[in-house]
């Protein structure tokens, strides 16, 4: 059994706190990535795991064993790193089979999880090669492949696909989902790239200043964010955020309002109020939002097409300003993605507004989450409560 748990783990270089009392409990086959900025010790936390640095305070188990001062080798483990270090006098066979041979492996052994690997892969009919006549993708395969002959509990990635082409990192990507589903074996991958987390893992861990902010499934992080960080960091492209103050019926910010039915619990709050760019609609489109604002106008700044879709920024007009030259060009932007065929142009004004179920709001001092609708979800349960009683007469 490969689960991982990490119980209150910490690392501490001098008076710097790398990795911050991380909890983590990582289940018998899952797929989970560790995400964040770069220097946010995602990668302190894996070698954590791997053993190749030791926690300050903590401990680390793997498959119910405490292993926290215990070395790599004893911990049934393969990592695969960012740097592939493929040793260049082997050829492909050698490379992946250097470990079993450490360990002295009989041969008859060694040949048969070689040639397993070697199909998991991919990489029949290139035993014979030398590093440097393989492609970067296939470079990478071997790295996997000298990882899959351990048969470890766990796999441990290290930003395995930084060094690749935007191309291959995406075939790449799918090649490593592939092949953990069929293995089966508990994976932990460090990423910067949160789309990569998205697409590939079945939970993801955001981390920020060495403190882990969420751990959840994707689409939750999306959705649910437990904070401002998570909300911004998860999500391409990111999310709008705007200041703005709470009274009892309503948020007042610099440019427009917005109507909400969360009660007097936060009356007078000052908030951060986020709304994701696909959330935001022009008037008069065909997809307007059943729980729409009301609408205000921006200035349409400037127009990124990328194909399926296309980038907006529009900055919200002051409504007290006569010059519509002048009207908001202080103001935040709100960016929009919108359908490529739209017929609108730079510095045009178009009517906005957003999905009130969509909007989420952070305390503004702490950023913790306060809400994720601005519709009153009590009165929609109790009206489908209904719905089900006029169905059942």
């Amino acid at each position: 059994m490969g689960h991982v748990n990490l119980n209150n783990t910490t690392k501490r270089y001098d008076d710097v706190v790398a990795v911050d009392e991380i909890n983590i409990e990582i289940e018998d086959g899952e797929f989970l990535c560790l995400v964040g900025p770069s220097g946010c010790g995602k990668s302190t936390t894996l070698e954590m795991v791997s053993g190749l640095t030791l926690p300050s305070s903590g401990t680390v188990e793997i498959a119910g064993e405490d292993v926290t001062n215990e070395p790599p080798k004893d911990r049934d483990i393969s990592m695969v790193f960012q740097n592939i270090a493929l040793f260049p006098h082997m050829d492909v066979d050698e490379n992946i089979s250097f470990g079993l041979r450490l360990r002295d492996f009989d041969k008859e052994e060694i040949d048969r999880r070689v040639e397993k690997a070697a199909k998991t892969v991919q990489l029949q009919g290139m035993l014979d090669r030398s590093p440097s006549e393989l492609s970067g993708g296939q470079q990478q395969r071997v790295g996997i492949a000298r990882a899959i002959v351990r048969e470890p509990e766990v796999f441990l990635m290290d930003e395995p696909l930084a060094n690749l082409d935007a191309k291959l990192r995406v075939h790449m990507r799918t090649e490593i989902q592939r092949l953990q589903k069929n293995l089966g074996i508990t994976t932990v991958y460090v990423t910067h790239d949160q789309e990569e987390a998205m697409t590939m893992a079945d939970r993801i861990a955001i981390i920020n200043k060495g403190t882990l902010q969420q751990c959840a499934p994707p689409l939750e992080c999306y959705n649910q964010p437990v904070n401002e960080f998570v909300a911004s960091f998860i999500g391409s492209p990111s999310m709008n955020i705007f200041d703005g103050t709470m009274s009892e019926e309503a948020i007042d910010l610099e440019h427009f309002r917005l109507q909400h039915a969360l009660g007097a619990d936060h009356d007078g709050t000052d908030v951060r109020v986020g709304i994701r760019p696909e959330d935001v609609y022009l008037v008069g489109s065909e997809d307007e939002p059943a729980t729409s604002s009301a609408s205000f106008e921006a200035v349409v700044d400037v127009l990124e097409p990328v194909g399926d879709q296309t980038y907006a920024y529009l900055v919200p007009v002051t409504a007290s300003s006569d010059d519509p030259e002048l009207m908001g060009k202080d103001a935040s932007e709100l960016l929009v993605t919108i359908d490529p065929d739209t017929d609108i142009d730079e510095d045009e004004t178009v009517e906005v507004i957003l999905d009130r179920d969509k909007v989420h709001l952070f305390d503004g001092a702490t950023g913790d989450a306060i809400a994720h609708s601005l519709v009153e979800q009590i009165a929609m349960e109790t009206e489908a409560d209904s719905s089900e009683e006029i169905r059942s007469d």
